[in-house]
């Protein structure tokens, strides 16, 4: 990490807990969505997530994380959580429910500890990446630590 760039709160809670994670970053390279991110950074896809934002019918919000080159699976998804629906947050209701922005929320970190599901693709990894907290930047550590600090169930959210 170079001097000048700062520390994301993400890294700040990992640093805390004294777990190993790498950083990426896009430099001044820009990437249209996370599939071209992976293959900037020269990552496999299928390690990359990437952290999207619901509100379902009970006003509650859930949190998914899921390869960058997947669809979530809506009614996959409400049925993960219990809801008879759930849909995307707008862009601009990001800020205030995460403290991340649109291309940089990560699930670590949020204002609030929302109910976090990861695609069930990630039991077959050792390590996978996603945002660190900040557009550009990436955080990669491995799947066991991921459980000791943020508390996540696993379903399978994907379109197939």
């Amino acid at each position: 990490m170079k001097p000048q760039e700062k520390k994301t709160n993400a890294m700040r809670i990992l640093d805390s807990l004294k777990i190993g994670y790498s950083v990426h970053s896009l430099g001044d390279k820009t990437a249209e969505n996370g599939l071209e991110a992976a293959r900037l950074l020269g990552l496999e896809p299928k390690t990359v997530f990437k952290t999207l934002v619901t509100v379902g019918k009970s006003g509650q919000h859930y949190v998914y994380v899921l390869p960058v080159y997947s669809e979530l699976d809506l009614r996959a998804a409400a049925r993960a959580v219990g809801e008879k629906s759930v849909e995307m947050v707008k862009s601009r209701e990001l800020l205030p429910i995460t403290g991340y922005i649109h291309g940089g929320c990560s699930p670590i970190g949020m204002k609030k500890q929302l109910r976090t599901l990861f695609d069930s693709s990630v039991e077959l990894l050792d390590e996978v990446t996603f945002s660190a907290g900040r557009v550009g930047r990436m955080i990669r550590l491995s799947v066991c630590d991921i459980k000791k600090v943020l508390p996540y169930e696993t379903a399978e959210l994907t379109v197939k």
